[in-house]
């Protein structure tokens, strides 16, 4: 069979680490190992049942059958509107101000496509989402990266951004709280960015998909809610983790309108727009009664705390996560993050993420989800602390 070379582009794109971890946890699982899998992203909670139902509703309708809108139904977008209102004070026109899409993933890496060119540099957080390159790496784009530390709340420090460099860019990623450092923002880390941003004229995208999960009482803050943030940048959204909707794929970008129309403009000529009765389903998350997200961080903040208490007591001293449903845990002395994920897989049966997954900046740390039961985060404690390591 004859072989196709593939394009350029798609030799730029970087490799999926975390594909090649699933698939080694596979076949393990397939060996029959009891495996403990701290190693994903992914909701482990079903959607909410009036969300589901919504969407039984909606799939009925026959004006749902019908190809939709290319921007969306203005159902959705005024829903996103009333949401932001409601939750953050911040007025969004929903006709101009939100973009519609499928999963944060796809509007991050159409962002990127949509602004920058080849030569022009995107200021990445490392460690940050791996995906932030796929799109930079499509556009042919320089990625320049803003190292997060603990010694600065895992928050990039600008005055470390060489000017060459600064004057270069046209896009900053952030993501608060962040995956996978589980660090937050404040507003006067915002507000330092708006301004920096307006001074060298580029775009702020800030991934807001873990804007529902922040602990000790401790609300995260929106990116716009900062003065003149709309001027400069957007907000992306996702339904997955605040309504258990990751396996929907709709997330949603607010804010700067000309931001907005290069994304809607991308998605005419690619995707188009999602199911209709999917879009509703969504309104009414949006809208409707807001007990399950409370009920759900409630859940995410005890199990949080079990696994942390456990890790102390099998004597593996971690920081406690301000948000996300992440723990990010140094590795002990001489071992390396690829290292010791390996070991904890082979002798323990417990899967993390290595942090150099994630970045350079993310060497010597590694990633372990709390999308198991306080039962499976206990019994990995124990495994961990078995291997006697600290």
């Amino acid at each position: 069979m004859r072989e196709f070379e593939q394009s350029d582009m798609l030799k730029r794109l970087p490799e999926q680490f975390f594909a090649k971890l699933s698939k080694k946890v596979q076949l393990l699982k397939e060996q029959g190992y009891d495996i403990i899998n701290l190693g994903q992203g992914n909701p482990d909670q079903p959607t909410p049942e009036h969300i589901v139902k919504e969407l039984q509703i909606a799939a009925e309708d026959p004006k749902y059958h019908r190809y939709s809108p290319f921007e969306g139904f203005s159902i959705v977008k005024e829903a996103v509107a009333e949401f932001y209102k409601r939750e953050y004070d911040v007025e969004i026109d929903p006709e101009e101000e939100v973009s519609m899409f499928f999963g944060a993933k796809q509007g991050l890496v159409d962002l990127a496509q949509g602004l920058l060119n080849p030569g022009d540099i995107a200021l990445l957080p490392d460690p940050g989402y791996p995906d932030y390159l796929s799109g930079t790496a499509m556009a042919g784009a320089e990625s320049v990266y803003m190292p997060l530390v603990k010694e600065n709340d895992f928050l990039p420090d600008y005055s470390e951004i060489p000017k060459d460099k600064l004057e270069k860019a046209r896009l900053m990623v952030l993501n608060y709280p962040n995956n996978p450092t589980a660090g937050t923002a404040t507003k006067a880390f915002f507000d330092e960015t708006v301004k920096l941003a307006k001074d060298h004229n580029f775009c702020v995208a800030h991934d807001f998909a873990y804007g529902s999960l922040g602990f000790d009482g401790q609300k995260p803050i929106s990116f716009l809610q900062s003065e003149g943030a709309k001027d400069i940048g957007v907000e992306i959204y996702t339904m997955s983790k605040t309504y258990n909707m990751a396996g929907w794929r709709i997330a949603f970008a607010v804010g700067n309108k000309s931001v907005i129309r290069s994304l809607n403009l991308i998605q005419d000529h690619i995707h188009v727009s999602l199911f209709g009765a999917i879009q509703q389903a969504a309104a009414k998350a949006l809208t409707g009664d807001q007990t399950v997200v409370q009920e759900l961080l409630e859940m995410y903040e005890r199990r949080r705390n079990t696994f942390v208490k456990a890790l102390h007591e099998n004597g593996w001293k971690v920081d406690s996560p301000k948000g996300t449903f992440f723990s990010w845990l140094k590795v002990p002395d001489g071992y390396t993050s690829e290292g010791f994920t390996e070991l904890l897989l082979k002798e323990a049966q417990v899967v993390v993420a290595p942090g150099n997954g994630f970045g350079t900046h993310g060497e010597g740390y590694v990633r372990a989800g709390i999308n198991a039961s306080e039962e499976e985060l206990e019994e990995a404690a124990r495994r961990i602390g078995k291997l006697e390591l600290f």
